[in-house]
């Protein structure tokens, strides 16, 4: 039956938002405690010398799984996502080459997969599914994901356009029109009408806002249908998605894992790497603190992570940066997935305290450069030589470095990858869709919701203006007799009771790449 698989987690309440039970079927903190304390055991990752396990406790301190393509990193994500779900931990993740969907299907055995059972010992290894959910910008391959041009915000929507500094500002100021005038930036139509409306009437807004450039509402424009055309436009609009339905478990207590199909979105960087910003800042700016907790409360992994710094402006960077560092304390653990580890910042790299790094090709002095730079973030072990080992790892085998119970890193050890339960490769389109219609989420965001914004707003104004011109002049009213002017207080109290009125009614909630002052 649809909605009974699952149990959303009310993220509003710190000490549900990290168990495994959701609003709808409370339970005492006593019974609570004894799942969390069952559940939070570590996790086996990997074997070397030792065993390699992820202490939950440690998994908000973020992570990192790099390495060239063909090493491994896809089962590895994989690895770790289905350890995440059996603890009872929700997981999001991108699947950009279209093979991440078999992780809602129980494996099935092969001779590789035995052969890795058998070398590394694994004692009662059984294949089983995790629960997972689907979902796709385009609404082609899971449930639609949109939000509103008014959340994206001028800072990633600016970067989605290709505008340089100048255009940025314009954009900025396009936005500050909307919130002061009260209209809603729902979709790219409202956007586009409150461009031209700014153009055409930009003398009267220079005073109070700034030169609006005819050039610069041009080219924003002109990106505009450039978005549309690369398939943006699907993006934007209602409803828009709540991250309730993302942080889910099912009612055996495991973690939903959600699967955004990005096979196609891919084919779009700036797109795709706008939507995995704007859905972190939104995690980080909904969700509340909750310091330290036993386990994350969400992971999410960022994969083809190089996307999101190519050509990015400086004060996107910090943002992203700060969203990083932040978002631990709201029990979030972020990993990202990329071939090199130079694709990365050093200020966000520094903050990845859980390492998997596959092998890496040093064929060229960039490829030498990469190693070194990978070599150099791990704990030395004396029996390693980490620089070289990195250009020797086999497929499946990797250098793994985990924070251990007091935060520190430890020594690195090459090892091999377990073996995932679950499925490896996609599973068929009959299978996605009988997973998508039993979905909590099904029919939440399948149809799309157009209400009064700007682009209705504007365009009624504008017709109300045709008509008056057109219309023959009306007589004067008669003057009454009896009601003495409005007093000089009366005045003042009605005008501050509609400046009031106004205000409120033009507050727009913005995330943290939506507000002018980033923040809400």
């Amino acid at each position: 039956m649809r909605g009974s698989r699952w149990r959303n987690v009310d993220f509003g309440n710190p000490y549900e938002a990290c168990s495994e039970f959701g609003r709808h079927d409370k339970i005492g903190k006593d019974s609570a405690k004894r799942w969390e304390g069952k559940m939070a055991q570590p996790l086996l990752i990997a074997k070397g010398e030792v065993d390699l396990n992820l202490l939950p406790g440690m998994a908000n301190r973020h992570g990192l799984i790099a390495g060239s393509t063909g090493t491994g990193k896809t089962v590895s994500l994989q690895v770790l996502a289905e350890q995440f779900s059996r603890i009872g931990v929700p997981v999001f993740m991108a699947d950009v080459k279209g093979d991440l969907s078999g992780i809602s299907r129980p494996g099935f055995p092969n001779p590789r997969i035995a052969d890795r059972i058998q070398k590394l010992g694994l004692v009662d290894f059984s294949f089983s599914n995790c629960p997972a959910d689907f979902w796709d910008v385009f609404g082609e391959q899971g449930h639609p994901v949109r939000t509103t041009i008014s959340e994206m915000g001028p800072l990633l929507l600016g970067r989605l356009l290709d505008l340089n500094e100048t255009q940025d500002s314009v954009l900025t100021l396009i936005f500050k029109i909307a919130d002061d005038s009260g209209l809603l930036l729902l979709d790219i139509k409202d956007l586009r009408a409150i461009l031209q409306y700014a153009g055409e009437n930009a003398r009267s807004f220079t005073t109070a806002y700034g030169n609006i450039s005819p050039a610069t509402i041009g080219t924003i424009q002109r990106g505009l249908i450039s978005l549309e055309e690369a398939g943006g436009g699907a993006f934007f609009g209602e409803p828009a998605l709540s991250l309730t339905d993302f942080i889910q478990t099912g009612l055996d207590g495991r973690g939903v894992i959600n699967i955004l199909a990005a096979d196609k979105l891919i084919q779009y960087p700036k797109i795709y790497a706008a939507f995995l910003l704007w859905l972190l800042a939104e995690l980080f700016e909904r969700l509340p603190e909750v310091g330290d907790l036993e386990k994350p409360r969400l992971v999410f992994f960022f994969d083809e992570a190089h996307l999101l710094f190519n050509d990015i402006p400086k004060a996107l960077e910090e943002t992203i940066e700060r969203v990083v560092r932040l978002i631990r304390s709201k029990g979030v653990g972020v990993y990202f997935v990329s071939q090199n580890p130079l694709d990365l910042p050093d200020v966000v790299l520094g903050q990845l305290g859980n390492r998997i790094q596959h092998a890496l090709r040093a064929f060229t002095p960039r490829d030498q450069k990469a190693v070194r730079a990978a070599a150099d973030t791990f704990r030395s072990n004396p029996k390693i030589d980490v620089e070289k080992c990195i250009t020797e790892l086999g497929v499946g085998e990797a250098l793994v470095s985990f924070l251990d119970e007091k935060g520190t890193p430890g020594v690195v050890d090459r090892a091999w990858i377990c073996p995932p339960h679950s499925q490896i490769g996609p599973i068929d389109a009959g299978q996605r869709q009988q997973i998508i219609h039993g979905s909590i989420a099904y029919g939440r965001y399948e149809k799309l919701i157009d209400r009064e914004s700007a682009y209705e707003k504007l365009k009624a104004k504008a017709e109300q203006r045709v008509a008056s011109t057109m219309a023959p002049p009306k007589p004067a009213p008669p003057q009454r007799i009896g009601r003495q002017p409005d007093g000089v207080m009366e005045i003042l109290a009605k005008s501050a009771a509609r400046s009031i009125g106004s205000q409120v009614g033009r507050q727009i909630i913005r995330g943290v790449f939506g507000s002018l002052f980033g923040g809400r």
